[in-house]
């Protein structure tokens, strides 16, 4: 196990409080959670932010083929010119799957556009940097991490 629930839960407190130091500015913040594990990690995180701010907190649900990553559902309409988005994953590996969440995104011309991700992988072939990490793990390219949740907690985190 590499991360327990107290642990992620402590790690996702702490990125929820940077993200508000970096947007202090910003009165409304966009959560966009990848499905299935960044949904659950962006309530959470939304959670914390409305406990720390008055900030208009938005949450949405974004889906994504990842074999065809160009198929992507979000799950309502959302408009995000001129806000700030925040996307968020479970598991950074290789930046495939943000970098192709974030063409519906880039359409719309947003802001700014933030990545947060519970677990950093350090195989990154595309570029994107995830801006908010809660664990950064240094992995063999055939090992996995694989995040676990339950009723919309995070649990834990192990390496396969």
């Amino acid at each position: 196990m590499i991360l327990t629930a107290e642990v992620a839960l402590k790690k996702m407190k702490r990125m929820a409080l940077q993200l508000l130091e970096r947007n202090e500015s910003v009165e409304d913040l966009i959560l966009i959670g990848i499905k299935e594990n960044g949904i659950v990690i962006a309530h959470i995180i939304a959670d914390f932010l409305k406990a720390a701010s008055s900030k208009n907190i938005k949450v949405v649900s974004l889906e994504i083929n990842k074999k065809l990553p160009s198929e992507i559902v979000l799950s309502e309409s959302v408009d995000v010119r001129d806000k700030t988005v925040i996307l968020i994953d479970d598991v950074a590996n290789s930046g495939k799957t943000m970098l192709y969440a974030l063409q519906p995104l880039l359409a719309q011309y947003p802001k700014k556009i933030e990545t947060l991700a519970l677990i950093e992988r350090t195989h990154k072939q595309f570029p994107v940097e995830v801006n908010y990490v809660g664990l950064s793990v240094s992995t063999a390219l055939q090992e996995n991490i694989e995040v676990m949740v339950a009723d919309g907690m995070v649990i834990g985190g192990k390496l396969q």
